[in-house]
């Protein structure tokens, strides 16, 4: 793999040509940064069998619409799949890899650096039940996962769009919880997280309005790692707040 500064980059789209796929504007910027010696060397060791090969429609993080992910096929066995949504340097996901070895866990991460620092990590850890991609997570959630083929789903410190004119960038929405309803099992579970109050009182909101799924805040999921992340926040004095919703009976 080359390192991530020399991966494509989302191609400007001129007035006269219209976008292939992407319409809306997305929930995260992209990060470059370089591979780290031992990154790169978890990369080579380990990207073909860990990183999805993923379709493109257009720009580096779309997702083909005409692409499917067969977890059976993925991982070599059927079990429960956790999906999480911006894995960062994968300290949660090698976790709970970890702990449940009988589940199957795909990371979705737009951060080169940090799908490499998970390969890292799944190295040193010995995991074998990780999958990560490269990719845009509405597409992917609208398109190349099944409807119904989610266990649990995680969106764990979305990037909070603090500034107001910046909100609508925000990925938890009600037009968004239709996407997590259609992936999710009946009975399947998304659970998520934030350390800025507005966006914690927004994700409320956004589960109390949403036809598609129902819940609310609960006490901390004691699944996730505290992550260097979380800690920080902490450190600020900001107030963590969760929520689990499910799909709507």
């Amino acid at each position: 793999m080359p390192d991530a500064a020399d991966l494509p980059q989302d191609p400007a789209t001129s007035a006269d040509e219209a976008p292939r796929y992407r319409r809306e504007p997305v929930s995260f910027t992209r990060r470059g940064g370089r591979l780290t010696e031992k990154q790169q060397a978890a990369w080579d060791q380990l990207a073909e069998a860990y990183v999805l090969d993923v379709p493109r429609a257009g720009p580096s993080t779309s997702v083909d619409p005409d692409w499917r992910i067969d977890p059976a096929s993925t991982f070599g066995r059927d079990a429960p799949l956790v999906v999480e949504i911006g894995s960062g340097r994968g300290e949660n996901v090698v976790a709970a890899a970890e702990r449940h070895p009988d589940w199957n866990f795909l990371a979705l991460e737009v951060w080169a650096p940090g799908v490499a620092q998970t390969l890292v990590q799944a190295r040193a850890t010995g995991v074998t039940n990780v999958r990560l991609a490269v990719a845009n997570a509405t597409e992917t959630l609208a398109t190349a996962l099944e409807p119904g083929s989610v266990h649990e789903l995680w969106t764990w410190f979305p990037d909070p769009w603090h500034k107001k004119r910046h909100h609508k960038r925000r990925l938890v929405t009600v037009p968004f919880t239709e996407l997590v309803a259609r992936v999710l099992e009946p009975e399947g579970t998304w659970r998520l997280a934030t350390d800025w109050a507005d966006y914690g009182e927004q994700m409320a909101e956004v589960v109390a309005e949403s036809p598609h799924v129902e819940g609310g805040p609960v006490e901390r999921f004691e699944g996730r790692v505290l992550t260097k992340f979380e800690q920080k926040g902490l450190a600020k004095g900001r107030v963590i707040h969760d929520l689990a919703a499910r799909p709507t009976r």
